[in-house]
């Protein structure tokens, strides 16, 4: 959305915020505020960070199921204040072992979607059977709260049961999303039946009355999962079933793949930066472009925010994101239809969590197991198409994602707990937010309002219309400029949530652009 303007002076925009809320005995931040409800629920029933952010994210399937849910995979980073230590849970996607490359030849044209890769025939990689790995979430939920967590699975699941046989309530949100995504949805019929009634996009009711969309056979699924156990996901007839209907619709998924996946329990990454213990995912994730990019910032004055400050950050992000790209993979963000939630949650006890999950693309890949109602991934999505290249398609591999969740430590002592979704967009968001709150003294709702720089891309910095002309003619001399209005859809700059704790007193806060994010309060 670029108006060829040169300032803002040059026309109206928005100035929107939300309030942070002050939460004495827990806070639950979520995308979608039912869901961050749902948490704040568990906390005030007894249940710890770690069962409000599971809660919370399985809420999500039934209130925001575009964007993550039990067909995804993610990352939770867990402060244990008893222990004071921090801990990964990693349940990221994993190709099939039955994948074949020559399931995605090329087809000599310019790709899309997420990533600058060289297109594939059909879009195998991107939507339909061929384009689902391993899902993860349902291993990564039932390990945190086996490990760290006070309530029971089957506890956790009740509230969910019943809200997925209510279903999905319908929004603007609702109608906006699934038109962007409508004419690949409509080419799957457990999917077009689910989101496109009467062959079209659903429609708001016009009055107050709540309006749901049944989400197929999702609330047996949970059931089932109630009944017998996360393990039946992965090693009884649920397993069976996702496969089958992989299968039939081309799909490499395999009784095998499920069999052996497993969520582990790992370190952070640690990086040490003035004073502050940024924990962070080791290895599949943007924390070490994170790390590395804090390495690259020169040593400043951490007063005033001024055009140099800008310049330097954007600068050593741009270099980080140039060494991922040469190491790792990813190549350009063409659009944002990334399909991540972010959640933070703190208890009385003082544990924290941030948490990052997703389905990769907006529905993923826009596949829904009719056997189930789980809205499957796209995870192949994340893989270069090419061979011999970094992050390269293959079989029983992890591929490299965007997601960023971060705990930050100070003297020992949790300080704050950041997020966002957002694709490639994530790490320059997260990045930034980190800096505005604790090296240039913003508070959390300040810090997620401020404006931010997008240098993803790394052939351009997209720009808000906010900043100075000063600092926009520092941002010009690392790359062309683009500006553009940060608005709800599309985000153009992430869209970050996170818990600071400043002097003993906790406040969350969610982006003020994203439209059904809330912190919630105990």
């Amino acid at each position: 959305m670029d108006f060829n303007l040169q300032s803002r002076a040059d026309y109206e925009t928005w100035d929107v915020s939300k309030s942070a809320v002050t939460g004495k005995n827990g806070i639950v931040v979520a995308q979608e505020i039912e869901a961050a409800n749902i948490g704040k629920q568990v906390l005030l029933e007894g249940g710890n960070a770690v069962d409000a952010a599971v809660a919370t994210a399985l809420a999500l399937c039934v209130t925001e199921p575009w964007m993550s849910g039990l067909g995804g995979g993610g990352f939770m980073i867990v402060y244990l204040a008893k222990q004071n230590v921090v801990k990964v849970v990693d349940f990221g996607m994993i190709s099939p072992l039955q994948l074949q490359v020559s399931d995605y030849p090329l087809s000599g044209e310019a790709g899309g979607d997420l990533f600058g890769w060289p297109a594939v025939e059909n879009d195998t990689n991107i939507h339909g059977a061929r384009s689902i790995a391993v899902p993860g979430s349902v291993a990564g939920y039932s390990l945190a709260i086996d490990q760290y967590g006070r309530r029971s699975w089957s506890e956790l699941l009740d509230p969910i049961i019943k809200l997925a046989e209510r279903g999905h309530r319908k929004t603007w949100w609702t109608t906006l999303n699934v038109a962007a995504e409508a004419q690949l949805l409509k080419h799957y019929n457990d999917s077009a039946k689910v989101w496109l009634p009467n062959e079209t996009v659903p429609i708001v009711p016009q009055d107050l009355n709540d309006d749901f969309l049944k989400l197929g056979k999702l609330a047996s699924t949970f059931q089932l999962l109630s009944d017998n156990g996360a393990e039946y996901f992965y090693k009884g007839e649920l397993a069976k079933d996702i496969v089958d209907d992989v299968r039939a619709a081309g799909g490499r998924l395999s009784i095998e793949d499920f069999q052996n996946y497993a969520a582990t329990i790992k370190d952070p990454l640690i990086s040490l930066y003035d004073g502050l213990s940024f924990n962070l995912e080791p290895n599949y994730s943007a924390g070490p472009t994170f790390a590395d990019a804090l390495s690259r910032l020169p040593e400043f004055e951490y007063t005033k925010l001024e055009a140099e400050k800008h310049f330097a950050i954007a600068e050593a992000l741009i270099e980080a994101y140039q060494h991922r790209l040469n190491t790792m993979g990813h190549a350009g963000d063409f659009g944002d239809r990334s399909c991540t939630t972010h959640i933070n949650t703190l208890d009385a006890d003082g544990n924290m969590v941030a948490m990052t999950t997703t389905l990769l693309s907006r529905f993923g890949s826009r596949f829904i197991s009719p056997s189930t109602g789980i809205l499957m991934n796209n995870g192949i999505n994340w893989f270069d198409p090419r061979q011999g290249r970094p992050n390269s398609v293959a079989s029983a591999k992890k591929p490299l994602s965007n997601m960023c969740p971060l705990i930050a430590l100070k003297n020992g002592q949790p300080l704050l707990s950041l997020g966002a979704s957002g694709g490639r967009k994530i790490l320059p968001s997260v990045f930034q937010i980190a800096l505005y709150i604790e090296k240039f003294s913003m508070t959390l709702q300040s810090a997620l309002a401020y404006p931010r720089t997008d240098v993803s891309t790394l052939d351009k910095i997209i720009y808000d219309p906010r900043f100075s002309d000063q600092t926009a003619k520092e941002l010009g001399k690392l790359a062309p400029l683009k500006m553009w209005e940060p608005t709800a859809f599309p985000s153009a700059y992430a869209v970050p949530s996170g818990i600071h704790i400043v002097d003993g007193v906790a406040k969350g806060a969610a982006h003020p652009f994203s439209p059904l994010a809330a912190a919630v309060a105990c």
